[in-house]
């Protein structure tokens, strides 16, 4: 009966140094033989993943593993490379904290990208809508039938071509709508077609789900509509802004000038307001967050991204000019891309890809384009953009580069 007693207690024994070996082993703990000595040490995890998958993963420049894979590292501070043939290498500095898990999530853009036409009618003045899925434009190289003005819905599957993607929603037989300036309604069913004549300018409303056989003239009533949308705009930042905790609402309103939020709406792209020292909002600090530095002194005019889950303030640009008037409602040389983990930036004539921590500044174009006319597709695929690839006798036309 006590040989039973005493199997059954090491048993047990043995079950609970197991489980708790399991648990030290769950949580990154590894035996350590250093100096012959056996020691338990703690290690942090590491998971690297890339789109596209089966990229290397290269550690303080050492061919370590794969992506689409979780290692353990002892605590400290690294630098994480990730590669793959025919796409732009991908790096960052990362900082590996015991029982911590930690990613690196690498947005791989191919060194050669396709570049392909949209438009081959000649597009101008091209606008995007608040959901950032169609972009309204304007056609006036060709006859009164085919000028006029014209939606890509970026949402939309092309049967042949992305030429195909486009339907015109008004020709120029009623009035010059090709010299049309273009905005969208909060909602982007509608469009103001405001165009330009020898004493004053004629607007008239347009429906954009088809063709516009009558359009409605409303230039007489036209800052009443403008009132309207402007209210329907303010209503919708108020009801982002309302959602925000107490605390962090008194920030974004006394110390933001919010450009964007980002399409999950957990992210803003705001310009300084004025020059402030941002509160800690999450006490405790979170643990498993961004590792990149941070800023909480901000700088009247710099450019910042704020990450409402994680209560991290980064830096992105230091200024831009005429950054008081950035918006979601016209062309922006910096904006969110669909993912919202990466913005748009486009300054000395390229087109770069950045991680919204300021990280990882990629440039996926540097030829001619013009102005901010930049735009991403709605799944992140593609980035269209104007341009007349550098012939000045030739018409501007909307082109997209191939992100996958």
């Amino acid at each position: 009966m006590r040989k039973q007693i005493i199997i059954s207690a090491l048993i047990l024994l043995f079950l609970i140094i197991a489980t708790m070996l399991v648990i030290f082993y769950g949580k990154g703990y590894r035996f350590n033989f250093g100096k012959g000595v056996p020691n338990l040490s703690g290690t942090g995890l590491l998971v690297a993943t890339s789109s596209p998958d089966g990229a290397q993963v290269l550690i303080n420049g050492h061919l370590t593993t794969a992506t689409a894979n979780t290692i353990n590292l002892a605590p400290g501070t690294y630098n994480v490379k990730i590669v793959k043939e025919g796409y732009l290498p991908w790096e960052k500095t990362l900082i590996i904290k015991n029982e911590v898990v930690t990613k690196a999530d690498a947005l791989l853009f191919p060194t050669a990208p396709k570049l392909e036409s949209i438009t081959n009618l000649g597009a101008q003045n091209p606008v995007l809508d608040i959901s950032r899925t169609k972009i309204a434009y304007t056609v006036a190289s060709q006859s009164a039938a085919k000028n006029g003005i014209y939606i890509l819905d970026t949402t939309a599957r092309p049967i042949l071509t992305l030429q195909s993607s486009s339907s015109q929603v008004i020709n120029d037989t009623i009035n010059t709508f090709s010299k049309a300036i273009l905005q969208w309604s909060p909602d982007g069913s509608e469009l103001l077609a405001n165009i330009p004549e020898t004493i004053s300018t004629t607007t008239y409303l347009l429906r954009t789900n088809g063709y516009n056989q009558s359009p409605q003239d409303v230039t007489e009533t036209r800052e009443s509509v403008n009132a309207a949308w402007n209210k329907q705009k303010i209503d919708i930042e108020k009801s982002l802004i309302d959602g925000l905790q107490k605390s962090l609402k008194t920030i974004v309103l006394s110390d933001f000038k919010i450009i964007n939020w980002s399409a999950d709406e957990t992210k803003i792209l705001y310009v300084a307001s004025q020059s402030a020292e941002l509160p800690t909002i999450i006490i405790p600090r979170l643990i498993g967050t961004d590792s990149n530095s941070e800023v909480k002194n901000i700088q009247k005019g710099t450019i910042y991204v704020y990450d409402i889950k994680e209560d991290r303030n980064y830096k992105i640009i230091d200024s831009l000019q005429n950054s008081d008037n950035l918006n979601i409602y016209s062309p922006s040389p910096i904006m969110w891309f669909p993912d919202s983990k990466h913005l748009i930036y486009t300054h000395n004539k390229k087109i770069d890809i950045m991680e919204y921590d300021g990280a990882n500044q990629t440039t996926i174009y540097a030829g001619p384009f013009v102005d901010s006319y930049i735009f991403p597709w709605s799944d992140g695929s593609r980035i269209v953009f104007l341009t007349d690839l550098g012939n000045s006798n030739a018409a501007t036309n909307l082109y997209t580069i191939d992100l996958k």
